[in-house]
């Protein structure tokens, strides 16, 4: 697997993406599961594919609201590594079964108003760095 390609795609992102501020008092619904197309279809975005194999297929996509990257994993354990891999690079990452989304908090509560899922924050080592 090209994690490492796909984790630096996905700080690429981030940077671009910026950081928001505030909390979303919204109702979560019912996490969402199906295909990548699938979930990109509930969120109104087209995903432009950027890796298709049989354990990760992964999109860039824009909407509306923002940028994310949109992933779906072949198993629990795959999702889990790259999540754990990925959270060294810091973002906001809505967690879903096989399937996570990477934006800015902003676009994550965004996307969980529709998809549901969980939230999780990274590490970012340059904010702690910086005394961020």
């Amino acid at each position: 697997m090209r994690l490492t390609g796909l984790l630096l795609g996905a700080a690429a992102l981030l940077a671009l993406a910026g950081c928001s501020q505030g909390a979303d008092t919204r109702a979560v619904p019912p996490t969402a599961t199906g295909s990548l197309e699938r979930l990109a279809a509930e969120v109104k975005c087209k995903p432009n594919m950027q890796t298709d194999a049989d354990e990760i297929r992964q999109a860039l996509c824009h909407n509306g609201k923002g940028k994310f990257i949109l992933a779906t994993f072949a198993t629990d354990r795959g999702q889990r590594e790259w999540i754990n891999d990925a959270k060294d690079y810091g973002g906001f990452y809505l967690v879903g079964r096989k399937w996570v989304a990477v934006g800015d908090d902003g676009m994550v509560e965004e996307l969980r108003s529709t998809l549901g899922g969980e939230v999780e924050i990274g590490v970012d080592h340059h904010a702690h760095a910086h005394g961020g």
